[in-house]
């Protein structure tokens, strides 16, 4: 019996994962399906974003996928309004986007890598929030999971700025928590810790 023959706990359920082509969101995404939500994914490359919807299809998910920017407001309604004509609701918003244009000393950091960081990796996930709520709360069981990690816990040598966002995203999902409840929508955030990649060879300097 394989994963996705496991009970479907989200059956009827819609889910969108920003960032979700490769990696950890692209896995986030499968699971979710495999648990019998409809799944969105998203990505700022066409192809990535193709590539996905029919990895997840031949896995028998039912996936639609649309390019899009999460840093860019234009692009944050693109994506939620897709997943409502779609699928004619959303139950769950996976904050997935992240990036570390910049690594070593974080005192050597510039003011446009900071910036940067804070925009995709902090203020989207907010922004992202903030647009899909009014449907998450029609939903009457919504759920938002924002994607933190490991280094925000405990800041990791080379990653001092990646560190500090990833612990905001900590402390934003305790306040939309609180704020959210009123509407009956759960905030959770999850820490993953290393995974190997491309870009764990790039850090390494290898």
């Amino acid at each position: 019996m394989t994963a996705l023959a496991t009970a479907k706990f989200l059956t009827d359920r819609v889910a969108v994962v920003s960032a979700s082509t490769k990696g950890i969101g692209f896995a986030i995404a499968k699971r979710l399906g495999a648990e019998g939500a409809s799944v969105i994914v998203s990505s700022r490359k066409p192809d990535n974003v193709e590539e996905a919807v029919n990895a997840l299809r031949l896995e028998g998910i039912d996936a639609a996928g649309i390019t899009a920017h999460v840093a860019k407001k234009d692009d944050r309604k693109k994506l939620i309004d897709f997943a409502i004509e779609r699928f004619g609701k959303l139950d769950i918003l996976v904050s997935n986007a992240a990036v570390n244009p910049h690594f070593g000393d974080i005192m050597s950091i510039s003011d446009s890598q900071w910036d940067k960081m804070l925009q995709v990796n902090v203020r989207s996930a907010l922004q992202l929030t903030q647009e899909a709520a009014p449907h998450l709360e029609s939903s009457g069981r919504g759920n938002v999971v924002l994607v933190s990690s490991v280094a925000g816990y405990h800041p990791m040598d080379g990653l001092g700025a990646y560190s500090v966002m990833k612990s905001t995203l900590i402390g934003l999902n305790k306040a939309l928590s609180q704020s959210l409840a009123r509407r009956n929508i759960r905030v959770n955030a999850i820490a993953p810790g290393w995974w190997f990649n491309l870009s764990v060879v790039v850090v390494s300097g290898r």
